[in-house]
């Protein structure tokens, strides 16, 4: 933490390092919650939570600017827990361990949560800094917006006062966003028979690590390796010419992250050993061939293994991988009306088997509804075929782009004052929560800005230091800016 405490702008990495120091992955943010009320208390700004958690704060406006537009800032509480499989980390009780490495900032073994950290970090900076000049301010942060955006579908009307609201979860300083993509859960459930192996079978695990995963919006058309798909696709391709037997198939730990690592655990006629060690070594040789521009640490290894489980029967075994190597993962389609934007995708995000059952977790995103409905069907046709149940759950809304913003344009303006160019307006493909906060709030103007961050949702998450800075001047520029009240 002695490397943050060094940069600057000092008030906002200042508060970025406590919130390293206290666990708050999602599910997990009450000590963070309890820490930031507490804090506003003692600074005798008004704190409050609402019935889900959310925290809301105020700042009175600086001497003068007291007849300015009110201002909401808003960033969410929860960090995305990821780590190597070689770190040992307990995201509920230990802190994040960061590390300056030339222009950025990282985490040692671990997702680093600058996610949504930065901007949480900004929002706090401006309540602590007095030097700043500002009208009225509010502060809202939310509550699991990782998991499935709780706090954003819990807030009511009328809680916040302000009529424009910036949010703080962008992740590419120089881009100015005024729309997102919106996104629904789908969860595929198959049910599974099993019955004991003949004699003269070896059991093995097959282990896929060294992907880079990263986050399943913002990363899902860079053609990164999927773990569950590859582990699939090998299955699917070597199961009948090896005599192979399924006990297991597990990938991922979170929807909304690409995910990194899986493994099955196999069993084959000892005859077969050899050709099975083989067939994951040519594997792992078409994989560097295939991936090689995008993921450069691919690991793939087969080990003799014990399992409590038997093993699959032939139905239940086709039907599984059938199911993962079958579904459909990626860009579905990209954007007509913003060229370069992809507009609909999904991410196999999780796959875990258990005794009589596996389940695949997807997460659907799309800028239009029809699109996502559009791969929730084909989910649901995928299901049906594989004799498995399909359900959707946790849908949010988009937030619908608005080129006439008023708070969109004077972003644009500082930025350009600022720094002598022009940012790129952009819609994002990830989950914002802005679309959600339209339903009790129709009438707020809206616009998302951040630092950049690259790796986000992985253990290589790291945040750019001098981009922290432009972000940190191209705020308070805007909030010096912001007009008086009609």
């Amino acid at each position: 933490m002695s490397d943050i405490s060094q940069l600057t702008p000092q008030h906002l990495w200042q508060h970025f390092a406590t919130i390293c120091s206290i666990p708050h992955p999602s599910k997990h943010e009450e000590a963070l919650a309890q820490h930031i009320v507490s804090w506003a208390k003692g600074k005798n700004l008004f704190a409050e939570r609402d019935a889900v958690g959310n925290i809301l704060l105020r700042k009175p406006a600086t001497p003068g600017m007291e007849n300015r537009k009110s201002v909401v800032l808003q960033a969410h509480l929860d960090m995305v827990p990821q780590k190597n499989d070689d770190t040992v980390h307990d995201f509920t009780k230990d802190p994040i361990q960061t590390y300056v490495d030339g222009e950025w900032l990282k985490a040692r073994g671990t997702t680093l949560g600058s996610d949504n950290g930065i901007g949480m970090a900004s929002a706090l900076a401006v309540l602590s800094d007095d030097s700043l000049v500002h009208g009225p301010i509010e502060v809202l942060l939310t509550m699991t917006e990782e998991t499935g955006m709780d706090g954003a579908f819990g807030l009511q009307p009328g809680w916040l006062k302000s009529e424009i609201l910036i949010n703080t979860d962008s992740e590419t300083e120089g881009e100015v966003y005024m729309g997102c993509a919106g996104g629904v859960d789908c969860i595929t459930t198959l049910p599974l028979t099993r019955e004991a192996l003949p004699g003269g079978y070896d059991t093995f695990k097959i282990a896929l690590k060294g992907l880079k995963g990263g986050h399943s919006g913002g990363d899902i058309h860079l053609g990164l390796g999927n773990a569950n798909k590859l582990m699939a696709r090998f299955l699917a391709a070597h199961t009948e010419a090896l005599g192979l037997r399924l006990l297991s198939l597990n990938g991922g730990t979170l929807r909304n992250a690409i995910p990194r690592e899986a493994s099955a655990v196999v069993a084959v006629p000892s005859a077969q050993a050899s050709s099975l060690k083989q067939a994951v070594a040519d594997y792992l040789t078409l994989l560097n061939h295939e991936l090689s521009a995008v993921e450069a640490s691919i690991s793939l290894a087969v080990e003799p293994f014990e399992c409590g489980f038997k093993a699959l029967t032939q139905a239940s075994q086709d039907s599984l991988i059938g199911l993962v190597n079958a579904s459909p993962n990626g860009v579905v389609r990209m954007s007509d009306s913003v060229k370069g934007v992809v507009e609909t995708s999904l991410n196999v995000g999780v796959v875990t088997t258990e005794q009589d059952s596996a389940q695949v977790l997807y997460l659907i995103r799309s800028l239009i509804d029809s699109g996502k409905q559009y791969v929730v069907e084909v989910l649901m046709s995928l299901g049906k075929l594989a004799g498995a149940e399909v359900k959707t759950k946790g849908g949010y809304p988009g937030w619908e782009p608005n080129p006439a913003s008023p708070v969109m344009n004077l972003v644009r303006e500082s930025y350009k004052t600022l720094f002598g160019t022009t940012p790129h307006v952009m819609v994002i493909h990830a989950g914002l929560e802005c679309g959600l906060f339209k339903r009790p709030y129709p009438e707020m103007d809206m616009v998302s800005i951040g630092p950049t961050i690259t790796g986000a949702h992985s253990p290589d998450e790291q945040v750019h230091i001098a981009s922290v800075g432009r972000y940190w001047q191209l705020l308070t520029q805007v909030l010096k800016s912001i007009p008086e009240k009609n």
